[in-house]
């Protein structure tokens, strides 16, 4: 009796920290969401992980050529709290958001389809840590 006590308890407890990062994710997502305006689609995907002072989260994604892209980034409500870096699939940067007063977008067209990997980091090393979110859309 006393094991399924301690089992439900642990159950509980598990459930209700699931909640409230999920409610704490959701909120960030509104945040970051005002950063892609409604002239963007977006593509469907939510890019997010949590995330501590000393890592880095990185996502794999494709850009088709011809259309005009903007990656959103955030890690809390304010902007500029996250670091975000594009690479095309030779490890060449392509933008970094630290050369441009951690700007929390970008917009940006290829010409061709290009695989990147996108690195994000937190800008401020004394948070301990948060969640990375990136959305991105696009338009033709």
């Amino acid at each position: 009796m006393k094991n399924i006590l301690i089992l439900s308890l642990a159950l509980l407890i598990s459930m209700v920290s699931a909640n409230v990062a999920d409610a704490q994710s959701d909120s960030l997502m509104k945040s970051c969401a005002q950063n892609l305006p409604s002239s963007y689609i977006s593509d469907g995907q939510v890019y997010q992980t949590p995330i501590a002072s000393d890592e880095t989260a990185e996502f794999n994604v494709t850009f088709y050529g011809g259309s005009t892209y903007r990656v959103a980034a955030c890690l809390g409500k304010d902007a500029g709290n996250l670091v975000f870096t594009i690479y095309d699939r030779d490890r060449n940067e392509l933008y970094c958001s630290a050369e441009h007063n951690n700007a929390p977008f970008w917009d940006f067209k290829f010409a061709d389809t290009v695989d990147c990997l996108i690195e994000a980091r937190m800008a401020n090393q004394n948070e301990e840590s948060g969640f990375a979110i990136l959305l991105i859309g696009f338009k033709n």
